[in-house]
């Protein structure tokens, strides 16, 4: 892996350190910590004073007014027209996360205002993505007479139009890309990335659009009710579907996520309180992590596995009886997809060991009869982690696939697939993440021409995994405090990464321990200092009855002593932690350490709460041992700049 060390403008840093030190709300009194604090800052583009106050400290004052995005006005003019008129709605929304989370916000925010709405969530398997005729035209036979899409439709021409032919008034509510043909003839489009929107924040999840719609509808029709309170409620779900679909953390959305984690901590409502329980991670203060890998796999487990309404009545019912029912039931969907996931991945990594093309190729497509299409994402998520290429996974069901894809940072795949658009029925998305059908006959192209496609525009230099280093450290740094100012920075996610360190010359003081056959401790010190000079050591030693201590300076022995007696100082100050190298125990294995080694280690910094052993570790990244990096100094001095301390 290369370490690539983040830099920062040291006058940028000095400004802001008294703007830290003298916000009290931030408890950054010492200045080195603040300067730790405003280098971190600033490595994430904050170097304005005002800037780095609402970063650190998010309010509801911070949120942009939701009239700032275009067709929010003609929307809540609609959506207050059927209200008065109690006129049927329908909110027509994805399957994931975020299209179930932001089906809830919307339908409660409207039930609050007076008005119902009744949902559609598609069958991932016999529907698919997006708007489709038959459900509109169905509801249009219903009475509906207005339809409003969340997390879907910006590329939904062909509906949109079966809704104009109807008398069905559509609003579309997106976040994804429109394509270069423009947006669909809608009553009204929300999508802060339509052209000519000028809404602050772009990078808005489905549910964070929703979020804005429902705020300006409740803004117009609550005027009496606290909207505080109104808003702090829908936050706690709008921070859940930010995480889940990996959007920027900066901005808006770190208003969502923060308020919003903060008050997961006493959620009310008996659906998600049961699905934090379930989630083993009620009670208390989540991390964005938990968020992402406990509590979102379990409510995309109902749309990958099975049917997403679950998700709609988990937050819905008022039982609590009824809610750990569901609840359960979304944990048991989630093991099963686990165990589907497993089984595909096995499937892939077979496939890429036998075909020398896959393993030579610069976009991985893959494909297998019958992969359940839930669970396909994920495995093109795993496939990029493992082999550091964009990846797309494809499940065959006879003459139609359908296909789901992710990518590494410097590969935008969303143009990778309008390069050719006549290869698929449909397909959108982001630049890192898509999705698609196709006819089967054609997967064997678009495997040649993706791959064409990646190496016109990638070098074998992009496929090497890098690991950003915010800042080289000493043991003797890492303290209580510093882990503190660490926890100011979260929410961590997509622009706003947990900051990784450095540390060089450290010394394994015991025996490896594997944990779970994966998993492996390491006892992690400070490396011993440097063995006196000898020279330094034959003038404390030399006997003064000896013939040759008459040739010694008394200002020379007291210097030898000094440096002699520094060592063994910083020696007995040094300190030993636990690292955890989760998934590492092969690794550690191969290179074969021993106590006493000395190792250059990257590594995040955590705090176990065991009330016996606990206190601060390490979560090991990558290390290098003396061998590893005896091999690589040469070429790392070259392509690296000047490591660099924390308090620098």
């Amino acid at each position: 892996m290369r370490w690539e060390f983040r830099t920062a403008d040291p006058e940028q840093v000095e400004r802001l350190v008294p703007v830290l030190t003298s916000e009290s709300s931030l408890r950054v009194s010492d200045p080195a910590t603040a300067a730790v604090l405003a280098r971190l800052l600033v490595q994430r583009g904050i170097t304005e004073p005002e800037a780095a106050l609402r970063f650190l400290a998010p309010s509801l004052s911070h949120l942009h007014s939701p009239y700032l995005m275009t067709g929010v006005k003609e929307a809540v003019a609609r959506i207050e027209a059927a209200i008065e008129t109690k006129e049927p709605m329908l909110i027509y929304g994805d399957y994931d996360v975020d299209g179930t989370t932001a089906i809830v916000i919307l339908k409660t925010a409207i039930e609050l205002c007076g008005g119902a709405a009744d949902f559609h969530t598609p069958h991932r398997i016999r529907d698919g993505y997006d708007l489709r005729d038959d459900i509109i035209e169905r509801a249009a036979a219903a009475g509906v007479r207005l339809i409003i899409s969340v997390d879907m439709g910006i590329r939904a021409f062909a509906p949109a139009e079966t809704a104009r032919r109807l008398g069905v008034d559509l609003i579309v509510t997106d976040h994804h890309l429109p394509g270069a043909e423009g947006i669909p003839s809608a009553f009204a489009v929300v999508n802060p990335n339509q052209a000519g929107c000028s809404y602050p924040c772009k990078a808005l999840c489905g549910a964070g659009v929703a979020f804005k719609l429902a705020q300006a509808l409740m803004e117009k029709r609550l005027q009496g009710r606290d909207q505080v309170k109104l808003l702090n409620s829908f936050m706690k779900v709008a921070a859940i579907a930010t995480i889940a679909d990996s959007v920027s953390l900066m901005d808006e959305n770190r208003v969502f996520t923060k308020l919003g984690l903060e008050g997961l901590r006493t959620a009310a409502n008996p659906g998600l309180k049961a699905l934090l329980e379930v989630a083993q991670v009620s009670g208390r203060p989540l991390t964005s992590g938990e968020v992402a890998f406990r509590v979102a796999p379990r409510i995309n487990a109902a749309g990958r596995m099975d049917v997403a309404r679950d998700v709609i009545e988990l937050f819905s019912v008022k039982d609590a009886a009824r809610a750990r029912e569901i609840a359960g039931r979304l944990d048991r969907l989630n093991a099963e997809r686990q165990e589907e996931e497993r089984r595909i991945l096995e499937g892939i990594d077979a496939r890429i060991e036998q075909d020398p093309a896959l393993r030579d190729a610069f976009c991985v497509v893959v494909d297998g009869e019958g992969w359940h299409r839930g669970v396909i994402g994920i495995a093109a998520t795993r496939v990029v982690e493992r082999y550091g290429r964009p990846a797309l996974v494809i499940s065959r069901n006879g003459e139609e696939a359908h296909g789901s894809g992710r990518s590494i940072r410097p590969f935008h795949l969303l143009n990778a697939l309008e390069s050719r658009p006549d290869f698929f029925t449909r397909f959108g998305g982001h630049s890192h993440a898509v999705g698609f059908s196709m006819p089967s006959s054609r997967v064997e192209e678009l495997r040649a021409h993706l791959d064409a496609y990646a190496r016109a525009r990638l070098t074998p230099a992009d496929f090497e995994p890098a690991l950003l280093i915010a800042a080289e450290v000493e043991f003797d740094q890492i303290t209580p405090g510093l882990f503190q100012i660490l926890q100011q920075l979260e929410p961590f996610g997509v622009d706003n990464r947990e900051p990784v360190f450095s540390a060089r010359n450290i010394r394994l003081t015991a025996p490896p321990r594997v944990l779970k056959e994966k998993h492996v401790k390491l006892k992690l010190g400070a490396a011993r200092h440097e063995e006196p000079d000898p020279a330094d050591m034959a003038l404390l030693t030399t006997p003064r009855c000896h013939p040759d201590s008459t040739a010694f300076r008394r200002g020379e022995v007291e210097a030898a002593r000094t440096k002699v007696q520094s060592g063994n100082k910083n020696w007995q100050k040094s300190v030993v932690f636990d690292a955890l190298g989760w998934r590492m125990a092969e690794r550690i294995a191969q290179a074969q350490l021993l106590p006493g080694d000395t190792l250059d280690i990257a590594f995040t910094l955590d705090q176990n709460d065991h009330p016996d052993y606990g206190g601060l570790e390490l979560s090991l990244r990558d290390f290098r041992s003396q061998a590893e990096t005896k091999t690589t100094a040469a070429s790392a001095a070259a392509a690296s700049p000047t490591l660099e301390r924390l308090s620098s």
